[in-house]
């Protein structure tokens, strides 16, 4: 029988949880600098395979039917009393960066899977299919594309990762390209401050902000530390420097809007004590819920390294794109249905830009999509083992996610 529409769906807390830090487990490592237990499960090495397995047993412990694209993208799906009818899509990833935490992607994964258990043992069918889906590769670490596999999924050219899918096993035989589902739901951990600072468990995502990564490679000319004099120098660890230096300026000017830019890798050549460096190597993640100023950002960016190669004899520098993605703002009908929801729940809620890229951004050239935020601890800290959600607010989020969920599969 299908559900009331207005009907709330309180999901096993303990249940979801055990998932969680079972799911934990699968490539974790004990973090010396924090003395806490991280997870280091970057996709489609051994680790992600394993914890992809993992999560295709507890699929089909949950009766879903489970199929695997060419990206090595999993869906689970659930049938409803129409199957001709597009389904509700939930998902996130499972993939990790090399220090992370238990939270990030899984929650969303865990969490649907949950909301289809609970579905299930109360005898609850839909009109529309619900499917949960996990995509490859959405931190970007190890191929340095991120979202890559929604992206796929959703049509956005990326560059593949043949080999270790197939070595891993993942290298499924159905077709990338997603069919528009009626509608995407996504519940994620926050990884920000911004609903704890509100005193409130739960956030209604209106968008994510645009992202751009850039490469900058700085070639100059090794040269003696001790015998060549600094006017004579070529010196790409210095124009590195000087870069950074530049990102942070713009950041602090608000000449770009609410501009973040982040060097997260900068390496040097040949990286000896003694040997001024001859080459250096830095990424360049910049964030900007504003196209407009994004763009001033990025030509502002490239006309410093002209003026830094133009004023340093010596030197040349050379960038290589490795993503970009606007601002992607969320479906208001869909985010209406959400907060629906965890008024329902008695859960106060906020409305937020989500600063992080997530696989909705994709999915959202598809389908009508929004996301759930639940509130993490410790300034809400990811991508670090510390980053932290308790138990009660996994499961809160993922009420209000089985009760959206729920009512979008029984609209017509």
């Amino acid at each position: 029988m299908t559900s009331p529409a207005l009907d709330t769906i309180t999901v096993d807390a303990d249940r979801l949880w055990r998932s969680l830090m079972d799911l934990a487990e699968i490539g974790a490592y004990d973090d010396e600098r924090t003395g806490l237990r991280g997870v280091n499960r970057l996709a489609l090495t051994d680790a992600d395979a394993a914890g992809r397995r993992q999560v295709i047993a507890w699929m089909e412990e949950a009766g879903l039917t489970v199929r695997v694209d060419r990206m090595g993208n999993i869906y689970g799906r659930r049938e409803g009393t129409d199957p001709t009818a597009a389904p509700v899509l939930t998902g996130s990833h499972i993939d990790s960066v090399a220090t992370a935490g238990a939270f990030d992607g899984c929650l969303g994964v865990l969490g649907g899977i949950e909301v289809v258990r609970t579905l299930h043992e109360r005898g609850i069918v839909t009109r529309r299919p619900i499917e949960v889906g996990v995509f490859t590769e959405e931190e970007g670490v190890r191929f340095g594309t991120d979202m890559l596999g929604s992206a796929v999924a959703a049509g956005r050219d990326a560059r593949t990762l043949g080999d270790e899918l197939a070595r891993t096993g993942f290298d499924g035989p159905t077709d990338v390209r997603l069919d528009p589902p009626y509608a995407y739901v996504e519940c994620h951990i926050e990884q920000g401050p911004v609903l704890a600072e509100n005193g409130v468990g739960i956030g209604v995502v209106t968008g994510v902000q645009g992202i751009s990564w850039q490469e900058i490679t700085v070639h100059g000319r090794a040269a003696h530390a001790g015998t060549t004099p600094t006017r004579l120098r070529a010196d790409a660890g210095l124009a590195a420097a000087e870069i950074i230096v530049r990102l942070r300026a713009m950041a602090d000017s608000g000449e770009y809007g609410e501009l973040r830019a982040t060097v997260g890798h900068l390496t040097v050549h040949p990286d000896l004590t003694n040997i001024v460096p001859a080459r250096a190597e830095l990424t360049v993640d910049l964030r900007n819920p504003d196209d407009a100023a994004m763009a001033r950002a990025e030509e502002a960016l490239a006309a410093f390294l002209r003026e830094l190669e133009d004023a340093r004899p010596g030197l040349t520098l050379t960038t290589r794109r490795m993503a970009g993605t606007a601002y992607v703002p969320f479906d208001e009908t869909v985010r209406k249905v959400i907060a629906g929801a965890a008024d329902d729940h008695g859960l106060a809620h906020i409305s937020l830009l989500s600063g992080a890229g997530h696989d909705a951004q994709e999915i959202a050239a598809l389908c009508p999509t929004a996301m759930i935020f639940v509130r993490g601890e410790y300034d809400g800290i990811s991508h670090n083992p510390r980053e932290y959600s308790t138990p009660e607010a996994c499961a809160r989020g993922v009420d209000v996610l089985a009760t959206a969920l729920l009512r979008l599969a029984d609209q017509d």
